[in-house]
């Protein structure tokens, strides 16, 4: 990241940081963000059961503290003090700095994940080298991008930056939608592709999940369709690579 966007960045999440846990760890019975963090510590329990993971972009800790439930070791790393102040509370391993300098050797960790974090970077193929070089021979890379081709894309545009305080909008934040092909590009030679999973395939808007019946509905053909080929359109679209 730029010296600017690092600024910009870490002043949103720091103003986010208040707010961000709101709705999310079981405070929203049959919640969206709950749903979205489940698919995704799936995933990463899938290959770093037993293992050394990295978050890059670990934000209040949410996630981190449950791959440490299953993972040999579980660190992160974050832009934002303020979140990273949340995460710290939580008695958790973490580290201030940016997707684009790992604080780390070389070869550190089996598994390296980030969520919700690269679309944010704008010299992303730097971040994703550097979440390569800290993963080991034959571990596992795992990034989530928002996807171009999605609904929640469409929605995204259609909406307009979203509010988060008195005098920042989403708009204070880059922001990149891949299409597929352009997040495979992203990856250097050095790493395979190996599986890839899609998080929010049909839901329009996180109020649909609050919906009694329907959002049970919404939720069981989620879990159902983040393994299919219809993942290829889901709002975030996660690639996992295995480093050679």
């Amino acid at each position: 990241m730029s010296e600017r966007d690092d600024i910009g960045t870490s002043r949103y999440y720091d103003a986010f940081a208040e707010h961000y846990d709101d709705r999310r760890g079981g405070r929203e019975p049959h919640g969206y963000h709950d749903l979205v963090d489940d698919l995704e510590v799936e995933l990463v329990e899938r290959f770093a059961h037993g293992r050394d993971v990295l978050e890059v972009g670990c934000g209040t800790g949410l996630l981190l503290q449950r791959f440490a439930t299953f993972a040999r070791s579980a660190r992160g790393v974050d832009l934002s003090e303020g979140m990273l102040a949340h995460a710290r509370r939580r008695g958790l391993d973490v580290t201030h700095a940016s997707a684009t300098a790992l604080p780390f050797a070389d070869e550190s960790f089996d598994v390296t994940c980030s969520f919700k974090v690269l679309p944010h970077v704008r010299e992303i193929d730097r971040a994703i080298a550097e979440m390569v070089r800290v993963t080991r021979k034959g571990g596992f890379v795992i990034a989530e991008f928002y996807n171009a081709a999605s609904l929640r894309s469409v929605v995204k545009r259609a909406l307009g930056p979203r509010a988060i305080s008195a005098d920042l909008d989403e708009s204070s934040v880059f922001v990149r939608h891949d299409k597929i092909d352009q997040m495979k590009r992203h990856f250097p030679a050095s790493a395979e592709l190996v599986a890839a999973r899609g998080i929010r395939v049909i839901t329009p808007a996180a109020a649909v999940l609050r919906i009694p019946v329907l959002g049970r509905m919404v939720t069981r053909t989620e879990r159902f369709l983040a393994d299919t080929a219809l993942a290829r359109f889901a709002g975030f679209y996660v690639l996992v690579y295995r480093r050679r």
